[in-house]
């Protein structure tokens, strides 16, 4: 069964579908999302892409990612994506969405509306090994130390949000903790 991802605009209005690898051969934008599960301790959990993907294989990457399909939800996406590739289940915030696009191995294009979404788990994944080859619970200071050393291991949507991610939750953890304060 082939997939289709939603064509947008840069609004995220739906202006058609198309086939996955024809979205990411032609640059075309199209809708998706990424999701950031986070342990007690604050770490990020980590899935080594399976290295037989069609792109970005073997890279490391946010705990999952992939795109909607036609109709779908983005939010309920997310929810089975994270069960597919992880096997995990926690409720998703969504923080904010972005556009990138970038040039990929195997002459593949991701031209992107992202949207990213985190939780909180302590649950270890029974990860797909068809998507995952390996999963890894990191600081958010060890990860940002490892992708400016060795940037090429990890994918290029985690190296363009994930500092935004971690600016935008000190920034709620900050409004949640004055808000307790003036209680």
């Amino acid at each position: 069964m082939e997939e289709y991802v939603v064509l947008v605009n840069n609004q995220d209005q739906e202006i058609g579908q198309m086939k996955k690898l024809e979205a990411h051969q032609t640059g075309l934008l199209h809708r998706a999302f990424s999701v950031f599960v986070f342990n007690s301790k604050g770490e990020i959990l980590l899935q080594k892409r399976n290295s037989k993907k069609y792109h970005s294989g073997g890279l490391w990457s946010n705990t999952c990612c992939s795109h909607p399909r036609p109709g779908e939800p983005v939010h309920r996406a997310a929810k089975r994506r994270l069960m597919e590739e992880m096997g995990m289940k926690t409720k998703l915030f969504n923080a904010f969405s972005f556009i990138y696009k970038s040039h990929l191995d195997n002459d593949l294009i991701e031209h992107e509306l992202d949207h990213v979404y985190y939780g909180y788990s302590n649950n270890f994944p029974q990860f797909n090994t068809d998507e995952v080859e390996a999963v890894k619970y990191i600081s958010p200071e060890a990860l940002q130390l490892e992708m400016l050393h060795s940037p090429e291991m990890y994918t290029e949507w985690l190296k363009i949000c994930l500092d935004h991610l971690l600016s935008h939750l000190n920034i709620n953890e900050s409004h949640e903790q004055k808000s307790k304060k003036s209680n």
